[in-house]
């Protein structure tokens, strides 16, 4: 897969290099499984019309540019995971294209012909509720008429649990609330965070949402080994602070990531602020 950087400095050089592709548009934060609904038919009409599968995405976060940076969309993946699992899920070309005020501002018509079309695409897949162009005035239904025929638009129907639409926001909600075990409907999987064990500091990656304040049951993990752990989230005047208490086995040290399960009652002989047992670890890092 090849990841493509797209502003208005560089769109004309990426039309000359472009490849006929069904392109799947949105902002595709945690890859959730309303994501992977439209990316999988986007690939399904790859497949059949044998060109490639693109994907274009938008950062930074619409609504951050859009509040002039008053708004601050925490982040559920970064974007080397993102690329990582795009790469799994077929995608050929790997759209970025630069959020700014500019590109907000494009008619709904130049954005269909120059970013869509422009780019490779001969049919576009997305969300039944993605917008576009100035003001969002554009849509799905709209899509192909704007691109002067250039395009075929396939509008995907929303996907939802148990009725509430699944979607970036309602697992931010959730993780901010502390809610990691109903996360697994949404994402399709328990949701993690990478970064890298060193003694007994943990460091993550940056482009994480971390739960609230709270205790968790965990599962650490690397490429040789997972461990059982309980963590426990703290709040601090430099970020989050974290504490693992490991019941079995070593700290998995290097590179790793936590797995959330699900949030657990703290231990009253633990609120001191330290984990108690002769088998703990005390790992510390901030999450800015």
């Amino acid at each position: 897969m090849r990841t493509i950087l797209v502003n208005t400095d560089t769109l004309r050089d990426r039309q000359l290099a472009v490849m006929p592709n069904v392109m799947a548009i949105g902002c595709f934060d945690g890859l959730h499984l309303g994501h992977r609904q439209v990316i999988r038919i986007a690939r399904q009409i790859a497949k059949r019309r044998r060109i490639g599968l693109s994907v274009m995405s938008f950062s930074p976060h619409p609504r951050t540019v859009l509040s002039d940076g008053k708004v601050k969309v925490p982040r559920l993946m970064p974007l080397e995971e993102k690329e990582d699992e795009l790469r799994k899920l077929g995608v050929d070309f790997f759209y970025l294209v630069e959020f700014t005020k500019e590109f907000a501002a494009l008619a709904p018509e130049q954005f269909a012909v120059d970013y869509v079309a422009g780019l490779g695409a001969v049919h576009a897949v997305a969300g039944f509720d993605f917008k576009y162009g100035s003001r969002g005035a554009g849509h799905m239904d709209r899509l192909a008429s704007d691109s002067n025929g250039l395009l075929e638009a396939t509008k995907v129907a929303e996907v939802d649990y148990r009725g509430e639409k699944i979607s970036s926001t309602a697992i931010r909600t959730r993780l901010l609330g502390g809610e990691v075990e109903q996360l697994p409907p949404f994402l399709g999987r328990n949701y993690e965070i990478r970064g890298r064990f060193e003694g007994r500091s943990f460091l993550p990656e940056p482009g994480y949402t971390v739960p609230a304040a709270g205790c968790y049951e965990v599962r650490l993990k690397n490429a040789w080994q997972a461990v059982n752990s309980e963590i426990r989230v703290t709040e601090t005047r430099e970020g989050q602070s974290v504490s693992c208490k490991v019941d079995r086995g070593p700290v998995p040290l290097g590179k790793a990531a936590v797995e959330w399960l699900r949030r657990i009652e703290e231990p009253e002989n633990e609120l001191d602020g330290e984990f108690a047992g002769s088998g703990s670890y005390r790992l510390n890092y901030l999450f800015a």
